[in-house]
């Protein structure tokens, strides 16, 4: 395509010059020329192609509204609707601009605060957890919304935010005005490029093909308990950690996977990262018979649920009997999916 474009300006180019000369051109141009008109040409063709991906990576953006609702329902908000939802504006210094730290920039967003007003279960809800693309999580609680401007910036000085500085989503906190926050959102708490929201915690639902199973469902099960270091990400406690749910061969039984023609089983999570198949979470059939990769569904001494801010409802774990190779693959979080792999 990139080719094509080239010849179509550089077609379009010496159309222009043959016409130039019907009116009076008596001389053909040189090398020189035609290099610099070829070099000219490229140039904006690559300027297009950019402006062009630029472009559909604005509007492929969507962000996602899952968890407590008010209509109970996924909601889904587009980036001409983000777009047209940023009418908020803060004044504040970039946790993240590391060259100019102290330099105020002008952020352009969506309230949160709006946000939940609009689409929230108001009654029910206590705190909103961001999901990044990377499947990085940061969670805010209620009463900070209400008391500070908190937006999800969309612009920086009135250009749309690059991706390497947090776009095209950025969860933006308002430290110059009030530099108290800092002392309850620090510098990790600015999340970059944001995909999900979720309202308080979701419900518990693993898809496996045609099947969905719930906590209900997943509770019918023989449960396990591991306890260990953990492998997620961030959020979690450091030292040993009481893990409890159901192992993965069991859920996979219970949907009628029959693990004897299966060769793997690859695991998707809510954010974008675990959904690449480019890089997929995939488990060989073997390991998952032989050592203990769970469902875990609940945690700690008392078993609570695993709340979205932790990465919850329903989280990938290995034990301590998996060999190094299975324990040191990504422990997904938001886990949505099984994929068996034939």
């Amino acid at each position: 395509m990139v080719v094509l474009n080239v010849w179509k300006n550089l077609a379009l180019l010496s159309l222009g010059i043959a016409m130039v000369c019907l009116g009076g051109c008596t001389e053909s141009p040189t090398d020189e020329q035609l290099a610099v008109w070829r070099k000219e040409a490229s140039d904006r063709n690559a300027e297009i192609v950019a402006e062009k991906a630029k472009n559909n990576q604005r509007r492929e953006w969507n962000l996602v509204i899952q968890g407590q609702t008010a209509t109970g329902k996924t909601e889904t908000l587009t980036w001409p609707q983000l777009q047209d939802l940023a009418t908020a504006s803060i004044n504040t210094v970039d946790a993240n601009n590391i060259v100019h730290p102290k330099q105020v920039f002008k952020f352009t967003g969506v309230s949160v605060n709006s946000l939940w007003q609009k689409l929230g279960n108001q009654t029910e809800i206590k705190e909103i957890t961001f999901v990044c693309y990377d499947a990085y999580q940061v969670t805010i609680k209620i009463e900070d919304l209400l008391k500070y401007p908190i937006i999800l910036a969309v612009a920086k000085d009135g250009q749309p935010i690059p991706r390497e500085q947090g776009g095209l989503l950025y969860l933006v906190f308002p430290y110059s005005q009030y530099p108290e926050i800092r002392n309850k959102y620090d510098e990790g708490m600015w999340a970059f490029y944001v995909t999900h929201v979720i309202f308080g915690t979701e419900k518990a639902q693993v898809r496996i093909g045609n099947r969905e199973l719930n906590l209900v469902d997943l509770d019918k099960l023989p449960q396990v308990t591991l306890t260990q270091n953990v492998g997620y990400r961030v959020w979690w406690p450091s030292g040993k950690v009481n893990l409890h749910g159901v192992r993965l061969r069991d859920v996979l039984s219970l949907a009628g996977v029959n693990l004897n023609s299966t060769t793997s089983v690859v695991v998707r999570g809510k954010p974008p990262v675990y959904r690449k198949n480019s890089e997929p979470i995939e488990l060989a059939t073997e390991d998952i018979l032989e050592c203990s990769i769970i469902l875990a569904t609940r945690w700690g001494e008392e078993k609570q649920r695993i709340p979205a801010k932790m990465g919850g409802p329903v989280t990938l774990a290995f034990g301590d009997d998996c060999s190094s190779k299975i324990k040191n693959q990504r422990w997904v979080t938001f886990v949505e999916e099984l994929t068996p792999q034939l």
